[in-house]
C-alpha cells in the first residue's frame, strides 16, 4: 500500500491545454477538521485506512498543501439548466488535481470540491457549505453499496471560514473521485461556441481514456455514444428501480460514464410517489421521480446534437432510439431481483406497473416494502403488507398474482430470502436520517454522520443496535425541503 504523499498524478486532462481549463489553486479554509473519509475510497488510491490519521491528510484536502506533481484545474463547460441552454458554466468551486492511477490500472480523478474562486464562479465565492458536502459524500459512498453507479467521495473536511447563503453557514471541502470529470456540457460548450477543433479533440481524449473498445469500429465515434446511451439507460434503470431522485438532472450534471454525478437536493422515496419533486426549487416538476427517464432521454439528444460534427445524425438517431428499451430491460432485470423472481416472463412489466400503481397514494414506504416482501414466505409477507394499502380489493388480486408468479417448488424460502434481501436494503439514506447527523455535526459533532456512513456502507446487513436506521420516517422527515444552495 501507499503512502499520502507517495501519490503520483498523471494530468491527460490538463493536458488539453487552456481551452479546456484554467490552473487554479485551491484556496485553504481555516482551521480544518476531519468530519468523514471512506476507507472504501482510499482504497481506490491504494491507500490504507491509516492514512487519514496524520495531519497532512487534512491538509491536503483542505488547500494547505499540494502534491507536488498534481496540476489543479477548473473545467469549462457548459449546458441545458432546467430546458435553459446556459452558455457558459464550469468548475465554479472546485479543481480537478489531477489523475492517480492505482495498481489495479484504474485511474481516478481527484476533484476537490468548495476550493475557492475560479474563472467560472460567476461572482459566488466559490465555497461548499458542510451540509452539502456531508450530503454529496453519504450519497456517492451509500449508492455505491447498493450497486448504483456513481462519482465516489473520499473525505470531507470542516472549518471555521464562515460562508453565507441564506444565513452564515461553515465551508467545508469535499474530496471527489470518479474515471472522469467530463460532463454532457463539455460537448455542449465546444459544439455552440463553434470550436469544431477543440470538440474533436475533447472526444479523442474521451475516446482513448475511457472508451478505448470503440477505437476499433468502424465509426468510433458513433460507437463511442452508443456506449453513453447505454450506460445512462442503466443507470436512470437503478435510481428507477431504487426510489433514487437526484433532483437536478441538467445535462451539465451529466456524466459521459454514466455515473451519477453532482448531488444536489437528492432524496430516496419514503412513501411512493411517482410525482415526487425532491427540489424545492423545482416549480414545474421537470425533474419529478417519474420524469427522470424521458428527462435522460432528453439529455442524449442534447449531447446527440453537440456531436453531429463527428457523427452522422442517423446514426445518433440509432442510438438514441435504443435509449428506452435498454432502460426498459434494465429496469424490469432489476425489479425481477427485488421481487424475488428467478426467471423472466412477458407480464411482468405489468406485474410492477400494478404494484406501483396501488402503492401510489396508499403510503407505502417503497424500500421497506421490498424489504419486508423477502422476510417471510410471499404468502405471509404479503398478508402483512396488505393493510398499507388503500385499494385491498386490487392489493389482493395483484398478491394472487403475485404468489402465482414467485411459485417455484424448487426455491426454498432459506434461499429465496437470502436472495432478496441481497438486493433490497434495509438501510437508505432517507433525507431526515441525512438532517439529523448533519445537525449534530454542525455543533462539533460528528459521531453521528459517521455512524450513518457506516451503518449505509452494509446497506443489505442487518445490523446490531442500528434499528433506528431502518425505521419509516416520521411525517416531518417526509416533508423536508432541499435546495440546490451549496
Amino acid at each position: 500500500m501507499k503512502s499520502l504523499t507517495d501519490l503520483t498524478f498523471n494530468n491527460r486532462f490538463a493536458g488539453l491545454g487552456d481551452a479546456f481549463s484554467t490552473a487554479v489553486l485551491p484556496a485553504p479554509i481555516a482551521e480544518p477538521q476531519l468530519v468523514l473519509v471512506s476507507a472504501q475510497a482510499l482504497a481506490l488510491l491504494d491507500l490504507p485506512p491509516a492514512a487519514a490519521d496524520g495531519e497532512d491528510f487534512t491538509q491536503l484536502f483542505a488547500g494547505h498543501k499540494l502534491w507536488a506533481t498534481a496540476e489543479p484545474r477548473a473545467m469549462v463547460y457548459s449546458g441545458h439548466q432546467f430546458g435553459g441552454y446556459s452558455p457558459r458554466l464550469g468548475d465554479g468551486r472546485g479543481v480537478l488535481l489531477g489523475e492517480v492511477f492505482n495498481n489495479a490500472g484504474e485511474h481516478w480523478d481527484l476533484h476537490l470540491k468548495g476550493a475557492g474562486p475560479t474563472p467560472y464562479s460567476r461572482s459566488g465565492d466559490g465555497r461548499a457549505v458542510l451540509r452539502s458536502s456531508i450530503r454529496e459524500f453519504l450519497a456517492s459512498e451509500a449508492l455505491h453499496a447498493l450497486g448504483i453507479p456513481t462519482s465516489r467521495a473520499l473525505c470531507v473536511t470542516s472549518s471555521s471560514t464562515p460562508v453565507w447563503r441564506e444565513q452564515q453557514e461553515t465551508a467545508a471541502m469535499l474530496l471527489r473521485l470518479a474515471p472522469s470529470h467530463v460532463r454532457f456540457g463539455h460537448f455542449e460548450y465546444f459544439y455552440y461556441t463553434q470550436q469544431t477543433q477543440q470538440l474533436g479533440e475533447l472526444a479523442a481524449h474521451v475516446l482513448s481514456c475511457h472508451f478505448p473498445e470503440c477505437s476499433t469500429q468502424a465509426e468510433p465515434y458513433a460507437a463511442m455514444f452508443g456506449q453513453i446511451v447505454e450506460r445512462n439507460a442503466e443507470l436512470i434503470a437503478y435510481w428507477q428501480a431504487y426510489g433514487f431522485c437526484h433532483g437536478v438532472m441538467n445535462s451539465d450534471n451529466m456524466s459521459i460514464l454514466g455515473i451519477t454525478f453532482d448531488f444536489g437536493p437528492f432524496a430516496f422515496l419514503d412513501d411512493f410517489d411517482a410525482q415526487h419533486i425532491c427540489n424545492h426549487s423545482d416549480d414545474s416538476g421537470r425533474y419529478s421521480f417519474s420524469n427522470q427517464v424521458p428527462i435522460a432521454h432528453w439529455n442524449l439528444s442534447a449531447l446527440a446534437q453537440a456531436l453531429t460534427p463527428l457523427v452522422e445524425v442517423e446514426q445518433l438517431r440509432t442510438s438514441l432510439g435504443l435509449f428506452l428499451p435498454l432502460y426498459q430491460a434494465h429496469y424490469l432485470s432489476l425489479m425481477r431481483q427485488r421481487l424475488g423472481l428467478l426467471d423472466a416472463d412477458a407480464a411482468d412489466q405489468r406485474l410492477v406497473e400494478r404494484l406501483l400503481q396501488l402503492m401510489q397514494g396508499s403510503a407505502v414506504d417503497y424500500s421497506l416494502f421490498f424489504r419486508h416482501l423477502g422476510e417471510q414466505s410471499a404468502e405471509l409477507a404479503l398478508t402483512s403488507l396488505r393493510d398499507d394499502f388503500v385499494d385491498l380489493a386490487g392489493f389482493d388480486q395483484w398478491a394472487a398474482d403475485y404468489r402465482a408468479r414467485a411459485a417455484n417448488p424448487t426455491d426454498s424460502q432459506t434461499a429465496r430470502r437470502a436472495r432478496m434481501h441481497a438486493v433490497n436494503p434495509l438501510y437508505v439514506l432517507r433525507n431526515y436520517l441525512a438532517q439529523q447527523a448533519i445537525s449534530a455535526a454542525e455543533q462539533g459533532d460528528y459521531a453521528p454522520v459517521r455512524e450513518l456512513h457506516q451503518v449505509l456502507s452494509q446497506p443489505f446487513t442487518e445490523q446490531a443496535g442500528m434499528q433506528a436506521y431502518a425505521e419509516r420516517p416520521p411525517q416531518w422527515g417526509k416533508h423536508l425541503e432541499i435546495s440546490c444552495s451549496s
